[in-house]
């Protein structure tokens, strides 16, 4: 299996019979957790890097190409007015904003992108020179946005969820179509999800089909099932990321805040230490057992 290079990560795992993996690529998903406001995502940023995240995530959208004039109009009550648009219009950072967000990032020595949803945020996004560019699950069928995606050359991170394998199959086909480096990352499309519906076998499934490096990025409430995923060779790991569940948001009630996060990054880690190597021998930290209760007859 091949390894892909996100910045100056690889990302890739142990399946393939390989006694040692590349840390697992932990990414803060933020997306719109930040409800407008940049000091609130600059403080998302760092929070996110003392929990130890290799990567924050946002998403970025131009509102009057991704939503109709009728869809914007909707009424929809928020903090910020009456309408969709309302509420769409306020989530949305511009190029000051997001030049904050990389000079921070730059400081803390910590990668951010963001998952584009039309191809004027594709260009957008392109001003900062991001170490990938994320494909949500619900713009993999979108073949204009992946066409432009791939102009770029920049790697992809494609999420998966509420696809079928034939819609994953076309744009993985698209993808490499254009020899863009690519990870997936197996996603339940549900905010939060419950544990019976994340199906993690699918994750070896990705696997085998594609021959990519596979990930998780997961929607659930606990943290158990994202540490199943990386003992099942999840090579990126991406979640929502919150500083307090209570805020107002979409999103809030599918993610983690930093004491959940920090944990993740540490039982992550603590699980990749364990893996060790796929072989059978006597370990030096055996050896005084060894000496003292080895019986022989």
């Amino acid at each position: 299996m091949s390894e892909v290079k996100i910045g100056e990560y690889f990302v890739g795992d142990w399946s393939d019979g390989k006694e040692t993996r590349h840390p697992t690529y932990i990414v803060a998903e933020i997306g719109i957790n930040h409800n407008g406001d940049i000091v609130t995502a600059l403080n998302m940023i760092e929070a996110a890097k003392y929990c130890g995240c290799d990567a924050v995530k946002f998403q970025k959208r131009t509102v009057d190409v991704v939503y109709s004039e009728a869809e914007l109009s909707k009424s929809r009550e928020s903090p910020f007015g009456t309408t969709n648009g309302d509420l769409k219009r306020r989530l949305e950072f511009g190029f000051n904003e997001y030049a904050e967000i990389d000079a921070l990032c730059k400081v803390l020595a910590i990668d951010w992108f963001a998952s584009p949803w039309d191809s004027g945020s594709v260009g957008f996004l392109t001003q900062f020179n991001p170490p990938a560019i994320k494909l949500a699950s619900a713009c993999i069928t979108d073949k204009v946005l992946i066409d432009c995606v791939c102009q770029w050359g920049y790697p992809v991170i494609m999420s998966t969820g509420m696809s079928t394998i034939h819609e994953i199959d076309s744009a993985v086909y698209q993808l490499r179509e254009h020899g863009i480096p690519l990870v997936l990352l197996h996603t339940i499309s549900a905010y939060p999800v419950c544990d019976g519906d994340l199906n993690l076998r699918t994750i070896a499934k990705l696997r085998d089909r594609y021959n990519v490096p596979v990930g998780y990025s997961g929607h659930e409430v606990g943290i158990a099932p994202t540490l199943a995923a990386v003992a099942m060779g999840a090579c990126v790991v991406e979640r929502h990321f919150t500083l307090d569940r209570s805020m107002w948001g979409t999103d809030q009630s599918a993610s983690v805040e930093p004491q959940g996060m920090k944990k993740i990054v540490d039982y992550i880690r603590s699980i990749e230490a364990s893996m060790g190597v796929a072989r059978r021998e006597i370990f030096a930290c055996e050896r005084p057992a060894h000496e003292k209760l080895r019986r022989f007859k």
